[in-house]
């Protein structure tokens, strides 16, 4: 069995970065935000900073093929927990959701999934084409 290429996130994340800088934002790539649920360290793909100083955590999930990205959604609890924990410097983050390969994006991006989720609702589940719009405009 071969292993997973697990390097297309990196793609999803440049695929993004152009369009943050066209926003007017500046941005970090691979910077910790505070502890995941369990305790260990939480670190984001992108942290989003305004021109007014506000940080904008965002997380990207690129799922090419069905597989194993979609047990990777609990990372709306984790971003979400990082926001409740940020003493007020935080108060909304993205998980955005490229690629076709996605069984369940649908359900994640349209906003049912919070229905079984509490305390989740600062974070925004998008699809890679929503958050590229919302950033090209400055819209984040």
């Amino acid at each position: 069995m071969s292993p997973r290429n697990t390097s297309t996130g990196k793609v999803l994340e440049n695929m993004i970065l152009p369009a943050l800088t066209r926003g007017g934002y500046s941005y970090k790539t691979q910077r910790p935000i505070g502890k995941r649920l369990g305790g260990r360290v939480q670190v984001v793909d992108i942290l989003v900073s305004t021109s007014t100083g506000v940080l904008i955590p965002v997380s990207t999930k690129w799922q090419q093929t069905s597989g194993t990205a979609e047990q990777k959604v609990p990372e709306i609890m984790c971003l979400a927990e990082a926001i409740h924990k940020s003493d007020g410097k935080v108060s909304r983050a993205y998980l955005v959701l490229g690629g076709a390969g996605w069984t369940l994006r649908d359900f994640y991006t349209s906003g049912e999934a919070y229905r079984y989720l509490k305390n989740c609702e600062p974070v925004s589940v998008v699809t890679l084409e929503t958050f590229v719009a919302k950033a090209n405009a400055s819209k984040l």
